[in-house]
């Protein structure tokens, strides 16, 4: 990973909610932090970027509105970048909250990149300790990015720096400030598609294995068909170029009954799965504009065995 691939990557991530937050509606997930992370020139360049864009996914929509570049970054923003990203982060932070109910203490967020919870809950800072664990590289950027828009980072926000593709060093995790006997919730969003799946196991055993019984996992992964389906103006087949174009290739996917088995071998059950037709049904539904859920993305929850 280059030193600032992973900024990049962030600022695009935090460009889809900025962008629904302040254009779509109903809203999916509402992120009003977003857009203070971001300058202006950013947001023009990567708006921009995205009409570029259009004219090389799809040249009949590039065609359709020449003259209309609001609807050609609405057709890229809402079609490839945010239907999956804006759908697994309200489908995470839903369960998260409703963890906390039955005794979650610690939240750590795997590739956080610019994520915002910590600042869109600020009820949550005596009730919930979060631990953000990311490459070092994103987490400077990060910083400097809340500095400039003159957030204050809480005493309850814990940045652990790593790069987990390399392996999961949990002893960062306890240096700062984990406690291994609190009930702990994790997020792991965006990232099972780049690890192998030996690698996927093998993280999964190291989170879960010092937490207690209970503690539980939010992640998204590719099913069987993510490297053949084509999907909605191509969609699935772009993401996975787009990918391998930017130098990190995606490298796994999972039949149900496959990711049911190394989750088991991990010591974990599968408390609730979302496959597209259910996140479709539970997000998407009955909206007027192009956001629909990706065909191949599945959402999973599975908790740590009694």
């Amino acid at each position: 990973m280059e030193n600032n691939q992973s900024s990049v990557t962030s600022l695009m991530t935090a460009f889809g909610r900025a962008y629904h937050f302040l254009n779509d509606t109903p809203k999916i997930f509402e992120d009003s932090v977003a857009k203070d992370l971001i300058t202006d020139l950013e947001y023009t360049d990567i708006s921009t970027n995205l009409i570029k864009a259009v004219h090389l996914l799809n040249s009949d929509i590039a065609s359709k509105y020449q003259h209309q570049p609001e609807e050609l970054i609405k057709w890229f923003t809402q079609v490839q970048l945010s239907p999956t990203t804006l759908s697994r982060s309200a489908y995470c932070e839903n369960v998260l909250l409703h963890e906390l109910t039955l005794g979650t203490e610690q939240y750590v967020i795997l590739g956080a990149g610019l994520d915002t919870f910590c600042f869109r809950h600020p009820e949550l800072h005596g009730q919930l300790e979060i631990f953000e664990v990311d490459h070092p590289a994103t987490q400077q950027f990060k910083k400097t990015r809340l500095e400039n828009a003159n957030y204050m980072i809480p005493n309850n926000l814990h940045f652990v720096s790593m790069d987990f593709t390399q392996g999961f060093d949990m002893q960062s995790l306890l240096d700062n400030g984990f406690n291994k006997e609190k009930k702990t919730f994790f997020s792991l969003l965006g990232v099972s598609y780049y690890l192998t799946k030996g690698e996927l196991a093998e993280l999964f055993e190291k989170l879960l294995s010092i937490v207690p019984p209970g503690s539980s996992i939010v992640f998204d992964y590719g099913d069987e068909g993510l490297f053949e389906e084509k999907g909605l103006y191509n969609r699935v087949q772009s993401m996975v170029q787009i990918a391998a174009m930017n130098g990190e290739p995606m490298k796994s996917c999972f039949a149900y009954d496959e990711i049911e088995k190394l989750l088991e071998d991990s010591g974990l059950l599968i408390y609730e799965h979302l496959s597209p037709t259910s996140i479709n049904k539970q997000y998407f539904q009955n909206r007027k504009d192009y956001l629909t859920a990706f065909e191949t993305i599945h959402f999973l929850h599975a908790v740590k065995k009694y």
